[in-house]
């Protein structure tokens, strides 16, 4: 996609904004999101990680903003029994050690998901509408799939009926579209 401003450069700021449920997208290089103040904080990189670490360090109280130390609850140290990294160190850098991060850390990370998905721990992700068009039939197989198996367990056994059909033209639609493709 190239730059909306100058249409010289590909566009790698997105900005979406919304404003009375009116939305806006701007697609911008760079040098133009800078040039209108788009991107308001000079030549400092600003990654993931140091947002990721923002949202580690506000959880609670710190004796780093004006508590008096002895107000200040410290949880025990925390450190994956696998690679060693203690919670401070992940919550410093914003990365894990290893894959056995997520366990070691699990209960201190569901509050920071569950602000960042909005009450949400669980991240579903996007698929791009112009190149997605099996994934959305898979996606939706499982939605489907899911609410298949709450049905059963409560015993609405019509309606269930109903979404196992809906499914099942799902797949067939799916595989049509497979085999088109071989």
């Amino acid at each position: 996609m190239e730059c909306q401003k100058c249409h010289q450069r590909p566009a790698t700021v997105h900005l979406t904004q919304v404003i009375n449920g009116q939305k806006s997208e701007v697609h911008v290089c760079e040098k133009c999101a800078k040039e209108n103040g788009y991107m308001n904080y000079g030549e400092e990189n600003f990654t993931l990680n140091d947002l990721l670490s923002g949202l580690f360090h506000s959880e609670g109280p710190s004796p780093l903003k004006g508590q008096s130390a002895h107000s200040y609850t410290q949880k025990p140290k925390l450190k994956c029994h696998n690679c060693g990294l203690s919670y401070e160190e992940f919550a410093r850098i914003g990365k894990f050690g290893c894959a056995e991060c997520y366990k070691t850390f699990d209960e201190r990370l569901n509050p920071i998901l569950r602000r960042v998905h909005s009450g949400n721990t669980r991240h579903d992700g996007k698929i791009p509408k112009r190149e997605g068009g099996n994934l959305h039939l898979k996606k939706e197989m499982e939605e489907y799939k899911t609410n298949l198996r709450q049905l059963i367990e409560q015993e609405e056994f019509e309606e269930a009926a109903k979404v196992r059909d809906k499914i099942r033209s799902l797949e067939s639609q799916l595989h049509h579209r497979e085999d088109g493709d071989e």
